[in-house]
């Protein structure tokens, strides 16, 4: 006889006849809670006088505000499993996102509720709500759940009413996404000389694969960036698993003498870097030195490998054991690059970009990969990165991006290049070894933008056209302060694509970005549309390069 003993279930949270359950998800990282608890609660009441003033309902906080810690938020998986575990399986909950947050403490969750889930995100720059929200909606996504997803600048508007109101009546929230288009090789694009290139980059690929080495591959809760392995295999790009203890290790060999000859040479280029005295609060030299024992290491593994590209997920492990990794992988992602030598003195890959993936994203990496192959063997500029999709708004009239990301810009994407990058501390909220950064202003220019994910085992990418712009001073330094000042900033248009469009239909927070001239731009996005379906990639073009294949 079996005697099952398992942990005594708690009472069901239900939502009454007049209530929607809500939920509010956030960091792992308690510091960035407690600094980001203020605006959630600001659009938590947004919410609640939306719902009683205009609907007479009210919102029922699933989870209590935990005062001994100074916010509200979930910041453990642990602590989203344990709640979902006691809410009625079939309430309606409303997941309030105005922050960045880990998807995986709610995802698990969520895709077995079956009451419908709204993310709703401010549309703010202040804290990246609506980066985290492209994130759970992307997470979501690629484990199969049906989700609507709502946006708004301060709760008032009518496309947020219109919206709130469709949830509420039906579970869901239909959004235009038109802008996507899906292309195959039956397009009549794949008679064009330019697809017949991309093609053959896309059979090279299957057949010599181009390897990505990832130092752990399981970033900020990004379910949505770690694709199957089956995945990544079928498209003839497979994963390098790598330690990041082995990072430390490596990084450990590279002599100061290395380190200092790496630092002086950046210096002598123009990067300005904003040393102060106390590393807690303050950029130092000592922590700079280590970002570029990083930069050598990492492309020491690249070499030892064989990858085509690398990433250092940094954010958990590392963030508690040495300066960032941004430094480091935005030098080492672009072609002007200290010359790194291998054990043996040898350069590595000298005048070339090692393509860098920030947090280790694979829906990033894969996009970014291609990328680099195809613009390389074009003889054509191949630094790429990805950017969070931090914010936007509008100026004369022209609605701009604001596209930002903690690490991995190379020096070829700002303006003024090395000289035009300065190196701040990173914010001790998110990381308390400090490094510096690589500010600067994205320079103006044609560019292609795509995202992958993964929908089952299968690959999907969305590929478009953009214009980035430098807008003026005045301008520039509003959205800097408005976002995160130490940051590279890069603002830019999407070629038929708004805002509403990329909120409705973007499966990620991340976008990834390369320049290509104006003059060669149709043939690039012919060829790079060729080589994903070659490559046995879904492809969906967006917005007005639809028009131009």
């Amino acid at each position: 006889m079996l005697t099952l003993t398992l942990p005594a279930s708690k009472p069901l949270i239900k939502a009454g006849d007049q209530e929607v359950l809500l939920v509010t998800n956030a960091d792992l990282r308690e510091s960035a809670n407690v600094e980001c608890w203020p605006v959630e609660k600001k659009f938590e009441d947004k919410l609640e006088r939306a719902l009683a003033g205009r609907f007479g309902l009210k919102a029922r906080r699933a989870h209590p505000v935990k005062d001994d810690k100074g916010h509200g938020f979930i910041s453990s998986q642990r602590e989203g499993s344990d709640l979902f575990a006691a809410i009625d399986p079939d309430a309606p909950v409303i997941v309030l996102l105005t922050a960045w947050q880990y998807s995986h403490h709610l995802a698990p969750s969520l895709a077995r509720h079956r009451g419908p889930v709204l993310l709703l995100a401010n549309f703010d720059g202040t804290w990246p709500g609506l980066v985290g929200m492209l994130c759970m909606a992307g997470t979501l996504t690629s484990l199969g759940k049906t989700y609507a997803r709502l946006w708004s600048a301060e709760f008032d508007d009518e496309f947020f009413f219109k919206g709130l109101a469709s949830w509420l009546k039906t579970g869901a929230i239909e959004h235009d996404t038109s802008y996507l288009r899906p292309v195959d090789a039956a397009h009549a694009a794949s008679n064009t000389p330019a697809w017949a290139v991309g093609r053959q980059v896309g059979e090279f690929v299957l057949r010599n694969k181009e390897i990505m080495g990832l130092f752990d591959s399981f970033c900020m809760g990004m379910i949505n960036g770690v694709f199957p392995q089956k995945a990544l295999v079928d498209i003839g790009m497979p994963m390098e698993s790598l330690s990041q203890s082995a990072l430390l290790v490596e990084m450990a060999k590279v002599p100061a003498a290395l380190r200092e000859e790496c630092l002086r040479w950046y210096e002598a280029r123009g990067m300005k870097f904003e040393f102060g005295s106390d590393p807690a609060t303050e950029l130092t030299r000592e922590q700079v030195l280590e970002q570029c024992a990083m930069m050598i290491a990492m492309a020491r593994f690249t070499q030892r490998f064989g990858l085509t590209a690398v990433g250092v997920q940094y954010q958990q492990g590392l963030a508690h054991s040495c300066a960032a990794s941004d430094f480091a992988e935005g030098a080492i992602g672009s072609t002007e690059r200290f010359p790194i030598p291998d054990e043996n003195g040898r350069i590595i890959r000298p005048g070339k970009p090692i393509t860098c993936i920030n947090e280790v994203d694979m829906g990033t990496a894969i996009p970014q990969t291609m990328l680099f192959r195809l613009l390389d063997s074009l003889g054509l500029p191949s630094e790429t990165t990805l950017h969070d999709i931090r914010w936007g708004s509008d100026y004369q009239g022209t609605f701009y991006w604001d596209l930002e990301i903690s690490g991995a810009v190379p020096f070829e994407h700002l303006k003024g290049g090395i000289a035009g990058a300065t190196g701040y501390r990173q914010p001790a909220m998110y990381f308390p070894k400090g490094g510096a950064t690589l500010q600067g202003q994205g320079k103006a220019g044609r560019l292609i933008w795509a995202r992958a994910h993964y929908e089952g085992t299968r690959v999907v990418m969305h590929i478009g056209t953009g214009t980035a712009v430098e807008l003026p001073a005045e301008e520039f330094e509003r959205r800097r302060r408005a976002t995160t000042y130490e940051w590279p900033l890069l603002n830019c248009t999407l070629d038929g694509v708004g805002r509403d469009d990329l909120m409705a239909g973007h499966q990620s927070n991340h976008i990834t970005v390369a320049y290509v001239a104006e003059d060669k731009l149709q043939d690039v996005l012919r060829a790079f549309v060729a080589q994903a379906v070659t490559q046995g990639i879904q492809v969906s073009v967006a917005g007005d390069a639809f028009g131009m294949l």
